[in-house]
């Protein structure tokens, strides 16, 4: 699991090798590469190459001062991508990695085979959507300990060692206790970009996610065409670490077609 430098970056990535296809992960704001623990050996048992590294900012990825900051969402991904030799490859990616994954898409459709967005807010930025967001979020969700934001109750109840460890994860993924200025898309995220996207895209939320609820993810799915609409009851914002097992399964059967 070693760095690469990049213009402006210190990347840590992890590859599982090997010659099938390839997946690339993209973790959340409360996590890094090592959230996808549930999902990295049952994709490579499928037989797929997979890839996820901390974004800038996170776990054990550092800002370089000598290059340019923050940078942009789908630079790091795309250096890492060519560093890699990837020819087409999935792109997964949950929460606020969701807004990398759909600034690479529309910045590089041709890189991609397909791309799933889970429980994320997408990054919109038409005012109709963010009226939406802001009535679905307001300051008092956003005021909860963070366990409370992004898990499940259903979860948080009947797992308590799993929600340690997610704990865990979430503060080692901000060592410095802040990850610093946010890195923006190439051009702004608008639904009119989303209408042009010829590419197969999953979009899967949680029935529980108080921070992207299904009313605000149908929203986004209406305006990709190729798009697949998912829920999983009872998961909340970190849906695939909450139900793995159904998580993989529609994922890898979604990939799998493409």
């Amino acid at each position: 699991m070693p760095f690469i430098e990049f213009p402006g970056v210190h990347l840590w990535y992890n590859d599982s090798g090997g010659a099938g296809v390839p997946v690339v992960f993209m973790h959340a704001a409360s996590g890094t590469c090592d959230s996808w623990e549930y999902q990295l050996p049952a994709f490579t048992a499928a037989g797929y190459r997979c890839i996820a590294y901390d974004r800038r900012g996170w776990g054990r990825s550092r800002a370089d001062p000598m290059g340019e900051q923050p940078g942009y969402l789908s630079d790091d991904l795309h250096d890492l991508a060519n560093h890699l030799g990837l020819d087409r490859f999935h792109l997964v990616a949950t929460a606020a990695g969701g807004i990398g994954a759909l600034d690479y898409a529309l910045e590089h459709p041709e890189r991609l085979r397909s791309l799933v967005v889970a429980n994320s807010i997408g990054g919109m930025q038409d005012p109709a959507y963010l009226e939406v967001q802001r009535r679905l979020r307001p300051p008092e969700i956003q005021a909860l300990p963070v366990e409370l934001r992004e898990l499940g109750p259903s979860y948080r109840g009947t797992d308590p060692e799993g929600t340690r460890r997610w704990i865990a994860i979430e503060h080692a993924s901000r060592p410095e206790g802040t990850h610093g200025p946010a890195q923006p898309p190439r051009q702004p995220l608008t639904f009119a970009r989303l209408e042009a996207m010829q590419l197969p895209v999953l979009v899967l939320v949680g029935g529980a996610d108080l921070l992207s609820p299904p009313a605000l993810m149908r929203l986004l799915a209406a305006h990709i065409p190729q798009c697949q609409f998912t829920t999983i009851a009872e998961a909340g914002h970190a849906a695939f670490w909450e139900q793995p097992e159904i998580w993989n399964r529609l994922v890898l059967e979604f990939i799998g077609q493409h």
